[in-house]
């Protein structure tokens, strides 16, 4: 196997080194015409490793004054150098990244405007030659970061030299304090003579363009007095495709380490993407881009996998890149934020359930009202907890885009039930492998039942059909032998669970299970119980006759699992011949 390619940049942001490290690289610049019809100040929310970094360290290299002697050098090869725009390496840019603050909500003012110093003083020191001699150490001798911002605008104003600001996650310590300190913290930062709204107030006036990226739009409307943006590029189809990687383009990617001999001939270029697509793709941000674009992947989770399949010669054995898992964190915040945190609990039970659910997505909305259902709803979206997958009259159907979101739901109600009754998961290794090698299914479901029975036992919170299933879901998904497919539709029906043996990672797998669930009113009669037993008898064996299901079976053997549950005690459970 070759060594002489390009080595996969995941994980990093340094848009130079990437490209003086002569790493891959997608192209995203043929965007940056579209920004600079678009407008002067600009505003754009996606999801947590989507690429946002990358593309504004690529825009700041741009635009940046200081390196118009490198831009051959920089974007040779890829669409701005065929296509520079007006604007190219014509401002002096100043770069934030508000993650640097920290998170020490206590010291937050402090942190902030030290942060705000260092960065005007090293802006002072990259544009020196621009200015009179003694224009750094004068900036030095100002100890506020609002003032020396100040001192900047008027230099460059003076000067007649345009400025760009790059914001990277405008909002992280804004939503830090929003959890952590809670929504009158939050308001005092953002509101009235609030210090962050304060330096909003002179973005606008200095700067000749903005560009701002976060993850959520609560502070942008919280700030909208203090900064009026021009144009919300997050939900606008022309800027659909902007971040993460269209399919074409993992499929670009995927030749080019064919072609250079870094990945195996047997692994095939549809290999991967089948691998991959369930895992990572399916995002749409736009409504008139549903089904007229390609969805987009994450761009992060597509480098993670190729990076391991290159760097070993295999697949990752966990499709979801483990840095990612305290994810479910974030959903946990938003869910338990103010007094509403069982109507939003009941939301994700509906949506893990279902798979989506029909709501209006709100452009910008304070933290006051977070705690709304539809808002609620809307940050599941920004945060890529949702995916426009289609409409239903002005509202859009929003569904879950993958399995590595699901598997971040989960995660939360795996931790919420554990927080009503505590269950050891680590017990269900053993009989996952029993299930899965030895065909012995009962102390897997055993197991999973009886915590659901213990669980329920303590509170009714969970008690019902829809709730029934979100609990297997949660736990099923703890088996590394199978990917969890619930209501997979065989003969023109939909089965509660197919758990599809994860044979490319675990070909030993030897035996592969349909599950149906049928739950029981408490009041139900034994004929009623009768009868609904026969008839999911009667479905399962459809289920099973399904001639694609024998395509995904990859030679194990099935097992056909009847459960019947009454409130939440376990009635019947049976294996189906």
């Amino acid at each position: 196997m070759s060594n002489d390619f390009k080595p996969i940049p995941y994980g990093i942001s340094d848009f130079k080194q990437v490209r003086q490290e002569n790493k891959y690289l997608v192209d995203k610049t043929m965007f940056f015409e579209r920004m600079e019809r678009a407008g002067n100040f600009l505003f754009l929310v996606r999801p947590r490793r989507f690429g946002k970094s990358l593309f504004l360290n690529m825009l700041e290299a741009y635009y940046d004054i200081n390196e118009k002697d490198n831009f051959q050098e920089l974007f040779k090869g890829m669409y701005v150098a065929d296509h520079p725009t007006e604007y190219r390496n014509s401002f002096q840019v100043l770069h934030l990244d508000f993650s640097r603050v920290g998170s020490d909500v206590d010291r937050l003012r402090e942190n902030f405007d030290l942060y705000m110093e260092v960065r005007c003083d090293s802006f002072a020191k990259a544009y020196a030659r621009f200015y009179p001699d003694t224009f750094a150490d004068e900036l030095k001798q100002i100890k506020r970061g609002e003032q020396k911002l100040n001192f900047i605008s008027d230099a460059a104003h003076a000067a007649g030299y345009p400025l760009y600001l790059i914001v990277d996650e405008y909002d992280n310590f804004t939503n830090n304090v929003l959890n952590v300190k809670g929504q009158k913290a939050y308001h005092d930062l953002t509101h009235g003579t609030g210090f962050y709204r304060d330096v909003f107030k002179i973005f606008k006036p200095m700067f000749h363009r903005i560009i701002m990226l976060g993850v959520a739009p609560i502070t942008l409307d919280d700030l909208t007095s203090g900064y009026n943006i021009a144009l919300n590029m997050t939900i606008d189809s022309r800027f659909n495709q902007m971040l993460g990687f269209s399919e074409e383009e993992v499929r670009q990617m995927i030749r080019y380490y064919k072609e250079v001999g870094a990945i195996k001939p047997e692994v095939t270029e549809d290999s991967i993407i089948d691998d991959i697509k369930p895992w990572y793709d399916n995002y749409c941000f736009a409504e008139d881009s549903f089904g007229t674009e390609p969805s987009m992947f994450n761009s992060d989770m597509v480098c993670y996998y190729m990076s391991t399949l290159i760097d070993t010669g295999h697949k990752p054995k966990e499709m979801v890149d483990p840095n990612t898992k305290t994810d479910y964190k974030k959903l946990r915040n938003l869910i338990e934020i103010g007094n509403m945190t069982e109507e939003r609990r009941q939301t994700i039970y509906d949506i893990v359930h279902t798979g989506y659910t029909f709501a209006m997505i709100n452009s910008y909305f304070p933290a006051e009202s977070i705690t709304d259902e539809d808002n609620f709803v809307s940050l599941l979206f920004y945060y890529g907890m949702l995916t426009i997958r289609g409409t239903l009259g002005a509202m859009l159907k929003l569904g879950i885009p993958n399995n590595n979101v699901r598997k971040q739901y989960y995660n939360y109600l795996i931790q919420a039930f554990q927080q009503i009754h505590p269950i050891a998961v680590s017990q269900l290794n053993v009989p996952f492998y029993q299930a899965a090698l030895e065909g012995n299914w009962r102390p897997m479901m055993d197991y999973i039942l009886k915590a659901y029975h213990d669980t329920t036992a303590v509170r009714q919170l969970i008690e019902g059909e829809r709730n029934l299933q979100g609990f297997m879901n949660a736990f099923l998904s703890l088996a590394p032998y199978y990917l969890v497919a619930p209501e997979m539709e065989f003969s023109h029906g939909y089965c509660d669970f197919f758990l599809l043996p994860n044979y490319t990672v675990y070909p030993m797998v030897a035996h592969s299970y349909i599950l149906e669930l049928k739950y029981l009113k408490t009041d139900a009669t034994g004929a009623e119980a009768a009868q609904q037993w026969t008839e999911a008898v009667a479905q399962i064996k459809t289920y099973a006759a399904d001639r694609k299901l024998q395509t995904m079976l990859h030679g194990t053997k099935l097992h056909l699992i009847v459960v019947q549950i009454k409130g939440y005690d376990v009635v019947k459970m049976e294996e189906i011949r």
